[in-house]
């Protein structure tokens, strides 16, 4: 009899307390009911919760020897969790959902329908949102403006949602990445690639647990790692000043000489010219340190997430990770 594909669905977990019972039956639910002809893998990774997720998701794996778990050392933010929990996947086919259910759990059998029409990674593009119009509108800017300046494709409202082929994880099994940027990687390295739009629902229960600071680090990692804009800014930003600069200070001087007695400059130009030079360098300043920070995280080349614990994953597993 032939041994029937696995398909790994991926579940990162931060104080998702109300919300991990509930997306691990809903996913065995929709795998059982519309895709039985597969064996599945549940692995939730959890980053360091504390409000008794970690409990829920023990329970789990101790009633169900297909639900797997990776408890993270400390929290290693919303992109290095996910990602390191689908290089642990063993499926022919590893699926990154949500644990807060805004990912249609209908689009996991129509992935699948696709992917096995020979498609090997199938990007889930939010087409439409239940989320705040002004957070959807600022989204929607930062997109189109990175996809204009970056050196690769940027897909526009992809947050990583969508099913993975054993032969593009591979890929980035080797990419030995220690900050890696799915969304940027994706785009760069799949072929074959196939988009499915869908409508993002509201959580079903708690709150986003992605801060500003955790939105802005993904917002310079996609520009650090995939542009060159800060250090052309920064190049062409300070040839325009100069050549400004000069164009004022001869205007200043030819109207000094021609009228010496009348014109007084006073101080407010030196002043404004001295904050605006000022507040140009800090911020070139600041754009090359996030380069430079990149440069040094890599250089450093520390693990992606380390682990506490990890549950329901044999002994040939446990060697080979």
């Amino acid at each position: 009899m032939e041994q029937k594909k696995t398909i790994s669905i991926v579940v990162p977990t931060f104080n998702e307390i109300e919300n991990a019972v509930p997306v691990a039956n809903a996913l065995i639910g929709e795998i059982t009911t519309n895709l039985p002809e597969y064996d599945y893998e549940l692995l939730f990774i959890d980053n360091n919760s504390t409000d008794g997720t970690r409990d829920a998701i023990r329970q789990l794996c101790a009633g169900n020897k297909h639900i797997k778990a990776i408890f993270n050392l400390k929290n290693f933010g919303p992109d290095n969790s996910p990602y390191y929990g689908m290089l642990q996947a063993t499926g022919d086919c590893v699926i990154l959902f949500t644990a807060d259910f805004q990912d249609p759990l209908d689009m996991i059998h129509k992935m699948v329908r696709e992917w096995e029409k020979g498609h090997k990674v199938i990007t889930a593009i939010k087409a439409s949102s239940q989320e705040n119009g002004i957070t959807r509108f600022f989204r929607s800017v930062y997109y189109k403006a990175i996809r204009k300046i970056s050196n690769t494709e940027i897909i526009e409202h992809f947050t990583g949602f969508g099913l993975y082929d054993r032969s593009f994880m591979d890929v980035l099994r080797t990419l030995d990445d220690p900050i890696p940027f799915l969304r940027g990687i994706v785009a760069e390295f799949s072929e074959d690639r196939l988009e499915m739009p869908y409508e993002q629902l509201k959580r079903r229960a708690g709150k986003s647990h992605i801060k500003f600071f955790s939105l802005y680090d993904i917002a310079m990692r996609s520009i650090t790692s995939y542009t060159k804009i800060g250090l052309r800014l920064a190049t062409f930003g300070g040839f325009a000043v100069a050549i400004v600069s000069f164009i004022v200070a001869i205007i200043y001087f030819i109207y000094k000489l021609t009228h010496w007695d009348s014109f007084s400059a006073g101080m407010a130009p030196v002043t404004i010219g001295m904050f605006f030079l000022g507040a140009v360098q800090l911020s070139f300043l600041g754009l090359l340190g996030e380069y430079v920070m990149s440069i040094n995280l890599r250089i450093m080349n520390r693990p992606i997430v380390i682990e506490s614990e990890r549950i329901n994953f044999d002994e040939k597993e446990n060697e080979d990770v």
